[in-house]
């Protein structure tokens, strides 16, 4: 098997602004043709980790080292639309900027790849939730993208509907072999539908095998219990072996310990 490429590492990551920590020592790697989803709980500094790893922050102390050239596709939480302008999804998709590296990887691929072709000549502010979660993430492969951020990418979605764009994600993840971090509030569908999971509260609190983590006693102090029940039983079909942290033996993607304890940091 073809061994993994790190697209982005951070070593010893921390943030603080008024004297108060945002970002503590975060050592992780971002991988290809791997899905990681960063959970916590509100203030735990998701997002700004995030903008950290995209640059848009400027660490306190420590790096954040990328592959040379790396295409980074982002997808935002939401967007607002003025009803009065208008404005439909093609020309939406046409005001973004599409891939240098491969002119066959334009709108109509994007807009097959993430189901949404039949909608192109509709206005945005007509969409559903889900319609528009679609067409966000068919802006962000229009860089045809080695690593593909996802802010909450299920937002605003039904049930149904959700399980249907985690499953999208896993296909556009298997066809382009880039990496994928998503950040996510939700502890059931998002289970199964991730190769790797990091729990932040500041500090990476635990990280590894979605099963891993949902046990280990770092995670229940977060979450509680009852947050267990609702998982759902994650299923992969990965040709690798997983080792005593669920990590994929040959290529850990996290430095940090799988097992460290909570500990109280300020949130963000």
């Amino acid at each position: 098997m073809k061994p993994s490429t790190v697209l982005i590492q951070t070593n010893n990551l921390s943030l603080s602004i008024n004297d108060k920590t945002i970002i503590d020592d975060v050592s992780i790697e971002l991988h290809d043709n791997q899905i990681v989803t960063l959970i916590g709980p509100n203030g735990a500094g998701k997002t700004t980790l995030v903008k950290l790893i995209l640059g848009l922050l400027k660490p306190t102390a420590g790096q954040v080292t990328r592959k040379k050239g790396l295409r980074i596709g982002y997808m935002p939480q939401k967007i607002q639309i003025d009803p009065s302008l208008p404005l439909n999804v093609e020309r939406f998709l046409k005001l973004a900027p599409t891939s240098r590296f491969n002119k066959s990887f334009e709108l109509n691929t994007v807009a097959e790849m993430t189901r949404i072709t039949h909608l192109l000549k509709q206005p945005l502010y007509r969409l559903s939730g889900g319609e528009t979660q679609r067409v966000l993430l068919a802006r962000a492969l229009l860089q045809k993208p080695e690593l593909l951020v996802l802010d909450e990418p299920v937002q605003g979605v039904d049930v149904v509907g959700q399980t249907e764009l985690y499953q999208l994600i896993c296909q556009i993840r298997d066809e382009l072999k880039c990496g994928v971090l998503m950040i996510s509030h939700d502890l059931h569908l998002v289970m199964a539908n991730t190769d790797s999971v990091i729990c932040l509260d500041s500090h990476v609190c635990c990280h590894g095998h979605p099963e891993t983590v949902t046990n280990s006693p770092a995670y229940l102090d977060l979450f509680g219990q009852h947050q267990n029940a609702g998982v759902v039983a994650y299923t992969h079909h990965h040709n690798h072996v997983h080792d005593e942290h669920g990590e994929d033996a040959n290529n850990s993607s996290i430095d940090s310990s799988s097992s460290c304890s909570h500990r109280d940091h300020p949130h963000a």
